[in-house]
């Protein structure tokens, strides 16, 4: 028994003893060394000190974005073929060469905009990350749960987000903000149509889909390339809310997915993803309406079919948050032999980006952290020293070389083929323009045609009741917009706000801005013609993203 009045431990107290970071016992840690039992305390009171210290540091900077997440436990298991071809054919990875070949995964699913303890069921874009530990080093192939993005340049990056979160003063999160921004950025249309319909809130993180949205290569022995797009989907199917739905759960409860994901793998139900890969020759594809490398686009999945690779399985919790979920650090620019950059240039801003705020937050050393650690590939680097180095890096035969190249010890270059001669020849001016073939309203326009009617409604409702609280100036942009993508969409978002294609027929294009001959005889025909014939078009153009979804 322990005598709760300060008198110490009794005798058949077994239990181990408390002792501070340096490992000394604690004999007292109810009251501070002071001055007689009133104070004043004393400055030497070491241990209290150090107890207080610790505490006062023990919250690390929020991330920027995806704040609020969960991580949890599995492998991943190829299936080591591409229908009757050999995965070996188009990369050398060798996580992907053999069917049934298991690869340990963490896998984090998160919110982007909110703070660490805000609701999960608000209309945000949800990450999805995964951290494969191979045996080539870790591969972090870090996404959404949307196939595009807002916009297609990482300098835009501050912009979109600071237009997202709350505003400076107010400290809101606030309509006019975000809307401002997205209707002087027309290539957030697609993004848009997706987050504002019911895809925007899923009703769960088991019920969700991830994608890789920028654009990868696959690098294979001979070192020929391909660009390829990777898709998670989930083998329990894809379920999403409508805003009534969300606000019904958020009533009561602000962490409902978390707990389901926790609750699943713990009563054995062992959430699952098939991953599938997108894949196309690694070059310019003029004969294309848009570009491969922009990530406000998808790829029509009948040209370019989406191939399952293998599968993921879930099947444990962390054991610890801070330690593994607010400390587990993902990159774009973690990628092992077999995969590798292409030029989207969303992607390249993003892998200096995500390392750069991991070293900030967490720290210099934070590759040291077991979550984050190379599990079954040897680390030897000639990195030393930093704030909170708990070990060195394998040093080869000499401990004392800590350079390279070296004739006396230390560490040498890896002999495996790189192939940093790949892909294509590029040849251009420096400079600083928009990719060509921007065509920012036409897969906006045919996601909101293959969307059930319900889907449709839903959108359109969602949109009107935020716009309701916008200038009219941003009100008639995005009207203008939504006109350009579909007129039905544009319509029913105008009858909703009262604005009528003769209200926002005298804008003009925005500065820049590249219209396609069909835009241009569209925005001529404002109003004019009816809805768009969706007849002609089917489901098979679509990638998986856009397959029917169930709401929560």
């Amino acid at each position: 028994m322990t005598d709760v009045s300060g008198m110490g431990p009794q005798p058949d107290d077994h239990r181990e003893v408390l002792t501070n970071r340096q490992g000394h016992p604690v004999y007292d840690n109810q009251n501070q060394r002071t001055v007689g039992a009133r104070g004043p305390a004393t400055l030497e009171n070491y241990q209290f000190l150090e107890k207080i210290s610790h505490f006062d540091r023990e919250r690390i900077p929020e991330r920027v974005v995806h704040a609020r997440g969960v991580t949890a436990y599995g492998y991943f298991e190829a299936y080591g073929a591409w229908g009757d071809e050999p995965i070996s054919r188009f990369t050398r990875a060798k996580l992907f060469q053999e069917a049934g070949r298991r690869t340990d995964v963490a896998v984090r699913f998160s919110t982007v905009i909110g703070g660490r303890d805000s609701a999960e069921t608000a209309r945000d874009p949800r990450g999805f990350a995964v951290k494969f530990y191979t045996e080539d080093g870790n591969w972090d192939l870090v996404g959404n749960n949307l196939a595009v993005f807002f916009i297609r340049d990482a300098i835009k990056f501050p912009d979109v987000i600071h237009a997202l979160k709350p505003d400076p003063v107010t400290f809101r999160q606030e309509p006019n903000r975000i809307f401002d921004f997205m209707s002087q950025t027309p290539e957030s249309m697609h993004m848009l149509v997706n987050l504002f319909s019911p895809r925007g809130i899923p009703a769960d993180y088991r019920h969700m889909q991830g994608f890789g949205v920028n654009t990868y290569k696959w690098v294979n022995a001979q070192g020929e390339t391909k660009l390829v797009k990777y898709h998670w989907m989930p083998r329990q199917g894809v379920r999403s809310m409508t805003q009534a739905d969300a606000a019904a759960i958020q009533a009561t409860e602000l962490g409902h997915a978390t707990r389901d994901l926790h609750e699943a793998i713990d009563r054995g139900d062992h959430p699952e993803w098939e991953l599938l890969v997108q894949m196309m020759d690694d070059h310019e594809h003029p004969e294309l309406e848009f570009d491969p490398l922009d990530d406000t686009k998808v790829w029509p999945e009948d040209q370019f079919p989406a191939m399952p690779v293998g599968r993921m399985v879930l099947t444990g919790n962390v054991a610890n948050n801070f330690a593994e979920n607010e400390q587990i650090a993902f990159g774009t620019g973690v990628l092992v032999d077999g995969l590798d950059f292409s030029d989207d240039k969303m992607l390249v801003g993003r892998t200096f980006s995500y390392s750069d705020t991991q070293r900030y937050r967490v720290g210099p050393n934070y590759l040291q952290l077991p979550v984050n650690q190379a599990k079954n590939a040897a680390v030897r680097t000639n990195q030393r020293d930093g704030q909170m180095t708990y070990h060195v890096d394998g040093a080869g035969e000499s401990p004392h070389v800590n350079y390279e190249p070296s004739i006396t010890g230390g560490l040498r270059e890896a002999r495996y083929p790189t192939h940093d001669e790949q892909g294509p020849v590029i040849t251009g001016r420096l400079t600083r323009k928009r990719i060509p073939r921007a065509n920012d309203y036409l897969q906006a326009g045919q996601r909101y045609l293959l969307m059930h009617e319900w889907e449709r409604d839903d959108l359109v409702r969602n949109l009107v009741t935020l716009l309701s609280e916008c200038d009219r100036p941003i009100q008639e942009r995005m009207v203008w917009h939504f006109l350009l993508a579909e007129d039905d969409l544009g319509l029913r978002v105008g009858e909703g706000l009262g604005i009528s294609p003769q209200d926002v027929a005298h804008l003009e294009p925005l500065a820049g801005q590249d219209l396609t001959d069909e835009d241009r005889e569209r925005l001529g025909n404002l109003g004019k013609n009816g809805p768009r014939d969706v007849s002609g078009l089917k489901m098979t153009h679509c990638v998986p993203d856009e397959r029917a979804v169930q709401t929560g």
